[in-house]
């Protein structure tokens, strides 16, 4: 059984995060690990607290993997300090690990900063050379590139500029900014559109965790990156067509992919 590495911070409530991308790579047939950045308490309704693991220990957890069940894939998530990104950053390369898929945490789509300044630095300068694949939405796609993102034509031009800036390839997840459900892969062999259905569900927390990591998955098993972003995609939307939703509060969650196993079985 293929393996695959989610290093991301933990959300209590389940619905992203290392949760999450626990659930995607299960279903989507690798065996998944963790390395947790940091414990979070929160639910549908907003986050309560953080607290950030020690570099150090993110070391151990990180070494403890890779000395005993090597990831054939590893997806980052959450990462807050520049600290924990070098840790992750040399480790990684200690192992020279494989299948680096980076989901930039670092604006969320309503366009709130997710990550300090510096941090953004450190994650460009340190993770971002090291990843086959990285994940960003419209914000964070902005920043990473300096420009202004309001059209398909412009989402090529992004991603091409930090394809080109970074030397990785990127998904550009399209949205309701720009389009229905549509993502632009930017890669060595050019550009790819994957279009996709827009899913009227409130429950899209932690859609972006699950669609990386089924991304991960994929590629542990191994699929060539167009594919993997294909499966993935298509994971991702029977997740949220499944449209269960668990939430008692106000907030949405996507608890879409715990109905996974109807439809996973096709894509394992």
């Amino acid at each position: 059984m293929k393996t695959a590495l989610s290093i991301a911070g933990s959300d209590s409530s389940g619905g992203a995060g290392i949760q999450a991308d626990l659930k995607a790579m299960t279903m989507n047939g690798v065996f998944a690990m963790t390395a947790i950045t940091a414990l979070t308490a929160q639910n549908t309704t907003g986050v309560q607290g953080i607290f950030e693991v020690t570099p150090e220990f993110l070391a151990q957890q990180l070494d403890a993997v890779f000395t005993d069940i090597r990831p054939d894939a590893v997806k980052i998530g959450m990462v807050s300090s520049p600290a924990l990104i070098e840790t992750i950053g040399e480790r990684l390369s200690h192992y020279q690990a494989q299948n680096i898929v980076l989901d930039p945490v670092m604006v969320a789509t309503s366009g709130a900063r997710l990550i300090q300044p510096q941090a953004v630095e450190t994650l460009t300068r340190v993770l971002m050379p090291l990843a086959l694949l990285t994940t960003p939405n419209i914000p964070e796609a902005e920043l990473l590139a300096g420009c202004t993102i309001d059209s398909p034509a412009a989402m090529e031009q992004a991603a091409k500029t930090i394809h080109d800036r970074y030397g990785c390839a990127v998904l550009l997840k399209g949205g309701h900014r720009v389009n229905d459900a549509n993502d632009l892969l930017c890669w060595e062999e050019g550009l790819q559109w994957f279009e996709g259905q827009r899913i009227d569900n409130p429950n899209t927390h932690g859609t972006g965790c699950t669609l990386s990591s089924a991304i991960a998955a994929n590629l542990a098993k191994g699929y060539p990156l167009a594919v993997a972003v294909g499966r993935a995609k298509e994971y991702l939307t029977g997740a949220l067509a499944a449209m269960l939703d668990l939430g008692q509060g106000s907030g949405p969650m996507n608890h879409a992919w715990t109905l996974q196993g109807k439809f996973a079985e096709e894509l394992v």
